[in-house]
């Protein structure tokens, strides 16, 4: 008899609670370990060696990039894996991966280190994927949307907060001891997942890892919904990270030029995340109540009247306020869209169909400024919002298209 066999209906209560609470500080440091680079990455890159102006664009690019392409490219594998050898196994294998390869970039002489080790930063990853799919599969069905609310607060805090937490330490520290620092951080993400985080046995293991990824895809019995998720997820992240090239200038021209327009910038740059924080907890629990396929419709309107608009503001407050009303939009779709994929995905491919999402969402991080930077050098800062206003409308119609046999409220 298992350990979970034996346990009262209230012990399992409290595992699940327990299990949130530490994945969310896993979720949480894997955020800002993944976004704290961002206020000096190029200026490290700088001290690696003698480069003009734009070589250390190039490289500061390709290194910021090649983490999200390498996830990508391996989150299916490591989903795989997950689903065969347990999804506590693999948030342990990304957190003791990740915190190595933090640590050994606060080492690096050249420029080509950092590339490789943040090319591998990205292949440890999927702790997110993976915390995502222990508690879809670990949480009482009833509390699923609310707890998967909750873990997104933890990934977007961490997106947040990253920046202005790596600038401190780069401040204080230098650059060097800012990556020490959050290797050993998430050094103890391990040890908490090790010693606190507890995952239900397995039953189909053995079964599970003798079938091939194609034979349990044929056994879904939505594909067309799944696969109009990874779309949906793929398009939300685009939308979401399109302004990041550009959204300083796009400030500094508001304030025509003001002394601290990079302090505004950062506060406008925040406001999507402040909002999710607070609204992805209630916004999961309505979902489990009303349905998630109707939040996330909900948050597609709520993402146009955010966007649209922010093409013609004429004032840092208003810009504030739209850039907010992204955050609540994320806060209604982004729960919604990880508890849809748990309740029309069978168990055995849980964490491989939550590291497909999560492979969507790293081409949308790359896609994202891309166009961002395309659309401005053609169309001005303005024409973002335009774009963005018009994937959401194509998304919505994906989505709507994809989800028009779902009449029960339970999804």
């Amino acid at each position: 008899m298992s350990e979970y066999e034996k346990d009262t209906p209230q012990k399992l209560e409290t595992l699940w609670q327990r299990n949130v609470f530490v994945l969310w500080f896993g979720v949480f440091m894997t955020g800002i370990a993944l976004s704290e680079v961002m206020p000096f990455l190029a200026l490290y890159i700088d001290t690696l060696g003698t480069f003009s102006k734009n070589q250390l664009s190039f490289y500061s690019g390709a290194v910021f990039a090649i983490s999200f392409l390498a996830t990508a490219i391996v989150s299916p594998f490591w989903g795989k894996l997950a689903d065969i050898k347990g999804r506590k196994l693999m948030l342990l294998r990304s957190a003791l991966g990740m915190s190595v390869v933090l640590f050994l970039m606060g080492n690096v002489a050249h420029v080509w280190e950092l590339f490789f080790l943040r090319a591998l930063q990205g292949i440890m990853g999927g702790f997110v994927s993976n915390a995502n799919a222990l508690v879809a599969t670990q949480t009482p069905k009833q509390h699923a949307g609310k707890a998967l609310g909750i873990l997104v607060t933890g990934m977007t805090a961490g997106n947040l907060i990253g920046p202005l937490f790596g600038g401190i330490l780069a401040t204080f520290f230098g650059y060097r001891t800012s990556f020490h620092i959050t290797g050993i951080i998430l050094l103890l993400v391990f040890f908490l997942t090790l010693f606190l985080v507890k995952e239900s046995p397995q039953v189909s293991t053995t079964h599970t890892a003798t079938i091939s990824t194609k034979t349990l895809w044929a056994n879904v019995p939505d594909k067309r919904l799944i696969i109009g998720l990874f779309v949906t997820t793929m398009l939300v992240q685009t939308v979401n990270t399109s302004i990041n090239p550009i959204i300083s200038l796009f400030v500094r021209e508001l304030m025509h030029s003001a002394s601290n327009a990079t302090f505004i910038a950062g506060i406008v740059a925040a406001m999507p995340g402040i909002a999710t924080v607070i609204a992805a907890p209630p916004f999961g629990r309505i979902g489990d109540h009303i349905g998630t396929d109707r939040m996330i419709k909900i948050g597609f309107m709520i993402a146009v009247i955010a966007f649209l608009p922010t093409a013609f503001v004429t004032s840092i407050g208003f810009l504030m306020f739209f850039r907010f009303l992204v955050g609540i939009s994320d806060a209604t779709m982004l729960p919604a869209i990880q508890t849809l994929l748990s309740k029309s995905s069978p168990t055995d491919m849980t964490s491989r169909i939550f590291s497909y999402n999560q492979s969507f969402q790293s081409l949308g991080s790359v896609m994202g400024p891309m166009f961002g930077a395309l659309i401005a050098s053609i169309f001005d800062y303005r024409g973002i919002f335009i774009f963005s206003t018009i994937i959401i409308i194509i998304n919505a119609t994906l989505f709507n298209a994809t989800t028009r046999h779902l009449n029960t409220p339970a999804l």
